[in-house]
């Protein structure tokens, strides 16, 4: 039985969300939304700019207070308002702001909300480099998805990153996990408590009404914010490897690729002769993924769960993917659409699912198994709540059993308190 003591909530994000931009910000809404039902006082601050794309956290009756780095006006805002539990957006928060909260309001629950496992996202993009640089081959990348958590624990463990993120995550009462896969790494590679985590996936509404049938869909669709390497990655690959060996099978498709935040550099591949069209960024992502008729994934790298991957499946979308793609996404159930480990077989697999609808339409079931099984709003939200009013109850037992955390909040806060107080005095004695 929920019994939720808290009744007041301080998200310090890394950016403003912009769930149209991004699955990191979109996740956060989720976990915004799942707040506001148990009638949470809600305050979202952030130290970024705002970015073009911001949800109107207003209009859903949360506060927007934007804050400063290294700067002591925070220490008088987080007094004041007193907030029961802390939730950081990301670890560089709770290295900026971990420390000030945990002076100025000891007692509240201090939750990071990670999105993905950096230190792995940075491990798997260093072996893609190595790979390339290796080998002329663009094709088959059968040996680099073929990792094991060992090998991936080793290419992180040296990584100042992975340093920086796991710590961060000892000196939080708990971490959201969005990838069952990466909660094993961390628990059997690096030993970290697995009490301290928690799996929290993307959480989404089943759909109500019928997909767009397959008669009236065409082309394929790639959608991502191209400020996430692993999209702008995954671009490359379609242009140079996967796109000529669609189009030698099927000359006249066509492909369209959205994303926010698009540079020149990307702008610079539109070939509408070649059927590469690049759109920028998608006003409704959900339209246009109804409107296609197969969604493409070419992940060689990256780390979390995929949210254009879900997406697809809400729109009843079969999608071509690599095992960086669907890891952590299906469990047991079977994939909607196709799984698959050079540019060859993505090309293929693509082509089949477009022309072939007694396919295509299996593959939307599947997706249609995975979201009710996976993915479903009414369970994990009230899961993520349970979890906290818990960590509330238990919170002296947690910190008292987090000797290690408690030890790196020791060292790491003294050396974060003075070099913010030195950036304070000098960024003041410049004002004079």
């Amino acid at each position: 039985m929920i019994e939720p003591r808290a009744t007041k909530v301080l998200v310090i994000g890394y950016v403003w969300p912009e769930p149209r931009s991004s699955a990191a910000s979109g996740h956060v809404m989720q976990i915004l939304e799942v707040f506001l039902e148990q009638g949470w006082d809600i305050t979202f601050s952030s130290p970024a700019g705002f970015g073009e794309q911001r949800a109107d956290l207003t209009a859903l009756g949360i506060g927007e207070v934007p804050i400063e780095l290294n700067n002591s006006s925070f220490d008088a805002f987080i007094s004041e308002l007193a907030p029961d539990i802390v939730l950081f957006d990301q670890f560089m928060m709770e290295e900026q702001f971990g420390w000030r909260v945990e002076k100025y309001c000891p007692d509240a629950l201090r939750v990071l909300e990670s999105c993905d496992l950096q230190s792995l996202r940075l491990g798997r993009h260093l072996s893609l480099k190595e790979r390339l640089k290796a080998s002329d081959d663009n094709n088959d990348f059968s040996d680099l998805f073929a990792q094991a958590s060992r090998e991936e624990f080793e290419h992180m463990a040296d990584t100042d990153l992975a340093k920086r993120e796991i710590a961060s995550f000892y000196r939080c009462d708990l971490t959201l996990m969005v990838s069952e896969v990466e909660i094993e790494l961390l628990v059997e590679q690096f030993r970290f408590p697995r009490n301290l985590l928690h799996w929290c996936p993307l959480m989404v509404d089943l759909p109500t009404q019928p997909p767009v049938p397959f008669e009236d869909r065409a082309h394929f669709l790639h959608i991502g914010n191209f400020r996430h390497a692993p999209n702008w990655d995954a671009v490359l690959w379609l242009k140079t490897a996967i796109w000529p060996l669609i189009r030698e099978q099927i000359p006249g498709a066509q492909l369209h690729i959205y994303g926010a935040y698009t540079p020149p550099k990307a702008t610079a591949l539109h070939n509408p002769a070649q059927g590469f069209h690049v759109m920028n960024w998608a006003e409704d992502a959900l339209q246009v993924m109804s409107a296609a008729r197969v969604c493409m994934a070419p992940l060689r790298f990256g780390a979390g769960i995929k949210g254009k991957i879900v997406d697809a499946m809400l729109c009843g979308t079969p999608n071509v993917t690599t095992p960086v793609g669907a890891e952590a996404m299906h469990g047991e159930e079977a994939w909607p659409g196709a799984v698959t480990r050079s540019a060859r077989e993505f090309a293929d697999h693509a082509v089949q699912l477009h022309n072939d609808k007694t396919r295509w339409l299996d593959a939307q079931a599947h997706g249609q198994t995975l979201l009710a099984s996976r993915f479903r709003k009414s369970v994990h939200g009230p899961a993520l709540i349970q979890r906290l009013v818990d960590c509330q109850r238990d919170l002296a037992n947690i910190r008292r059993d987090n000797f290690t955390g408690s030890m790196l909040r020791h060292h790491q806060h003294k050396s974060t308190q003075y070099m913010a107080q030195w950036i304070e005095a000098k960024n003041r004695l410049n004002q004079e």
